[in-house]
């Protein structure tokens, strides 16, 4: 007589049969998700550890696509105006490095100019400073300040050294930059002359059945950074200009390289506006007192607000389609993980990854509005209508 279990059903022998079915189904899903989970992590974690190894070089061939974003509009304008298309790439490489060195050169003339007033008023806050300090509810005595400036020089003279070494290392690091700028320039003429045909030979990578799938989305995404950069370019001119204004009011000095820093900062979204601001701010306290730094404070922050509620979601949202939380997690690990050159790039990755993942999991296979599709000699195909805001992809 076979044994039975309490419910009186007889048992059956588990040697020699396969007992997946006695596992529970939601220990058996957790057990399933958790592996996938493990080997996702790994496999970004290696991509996260060869990005960082190549970083010298993968960093300037994305500010290349940035900048590619940004002028290949112009580029397939002359070429639809019948200007060959290298001529036309060495045409808008000229003229942005013509725009961008024109700009720091004016900036660092204005800066240079205006040192001497910086320092001026620098001296006279620090005497109003000292005066405070005797004078004040400190009643500090003269003796007690200049123990204080010695003793911040002998701190100074001992960590020599270690100043030194921080200078080579800066020297080195500019080095770096000079030589990632050569490589981004190299790179972007390429961009700008035969990206079409960079990317057609990227896509002969992929299996033939979803090449098309894969090129449109690839295309959409170019179409979504496209898109971001012009949208920051005018969040940022916004930035600048409110703040300048205000701190040309206010009677900041330097307020034209400091718009300037503004500018550049407002393309690292978020947080590159509170640095911005807060170096001007600190410029006013310095320069101008307490009273003009918070009146420097309320501007900074009135401009924030007003690209935080209106510009923010009407240029930008409009454009990349970002949620701000995801924007904010974005920034968060790309600063995490490759500093501020992490942070610059954070974002428009995520556009191009939104975009071309919408792309590949729609339902219909269409191409982009703003993409115009070229042959191999960058001419538009005859048979469609022009579109003047039609782009490459690289």
């Amino acid at each position: 007589m076979s044994a039975s279990d309490q419910t009186g059903r007889p048992r059956v022998p588990t040697s020699g049969r396969d007992v997946t079915e006695l596992v529970p189904t939601g220990l058996r899903v957790s057990a399933a998700l958790s592996w996938r989970f493990i080997v996702v992590i790994a496999g970004l974690y290696v991509i996260a550890w060869v990005a960082g190894y190549l970083s010298q070089l993968i960093v300037p061939v994305a500010i290349a696509l940035l900048l590619a974003a940004l002028m290949a509009p112009g580029v397939d304008r002359l070429v639809r105006w019948g200007v060959p298309r290298w001529v036309a790439a060495v045409i808008v490489m000229v003229a942005g490095i013509a725009v961008v060195g024109g700009l720091l050169t004016f900036v660092i003339i204005t800066f240079i100019v205006g040192l001497p007033d910086l320092q001026a008023q620098i001296v006279a806050s620090l005497d109003r400073l000292r005066d405070w300090l005797t004078t004040g509810p400190l009643h500090m005595r003269a003796e007690q300040i200049q123990n204080v400036i010695d003793d911040a020089i002998d701190a100074i003279q001992e960590n020599q050294a270690a100043i030194t070494q921080g200078a080579i290392t800066t020297a080195t690091t500019i080095g770096q930059i000079l030589t990632g700028f050569l490589l981004t320039v190299f790179i972007l003429v390429f961009f700008l002359y035969d990206g079409p045909g960079i990317w057609k030979f990227v896509t002969r990578g992929v299996p033939a059945r979803v090449r098309d799938r894969v090129d449109v989305a690839g295309r959409s995404g170019f179409a979504a950074l496209v898109s971001y950069v012009r949208a920051t370019a005018a969040v940022a001119l916004v930035d600048a200009v409110g703040i300048g204004i205000g701190l040309a009011i206010v009677g900041v000095p330097l307020v034209i390289p400091l718009s300037a820093l503004v500018f550049l900062a407002a393309f690292v979204p978020i947080i590159g506006a509170v640095i911005a601001g807060a170096v001007a701010m600190l410029v006013a306290l310095v320069a101008n007192g307490f009273i003009p730094a918070i009146v420097v404070l309320a501007i900074v922050i009135g401009v924030n607000q007003l690209e935080a509620h209106i510009l923010q979601p009407v240029l930008l949202g409009r454009a990349v389609r970002l949620h701000p939380l995801a924007v904010v997690f974005a920034i968060g690990a790309g600063l995490i993980a490759a500093g501020i050159a992490g942070a610059l790039l954070a974002v428009p990755l995520l556009a191009i990854l939104n975009a071309s993942v919408r792309s590949l999991l729609s339902e219909e296979h269409t191409e982009p509005e703003n993409i115009e599709v070229q042959h191999d000699d960058g001419q538009p195909p005859p048979d469609r209508p022009d579109d003047t805001n039609a782009t490459s992809s690289p």
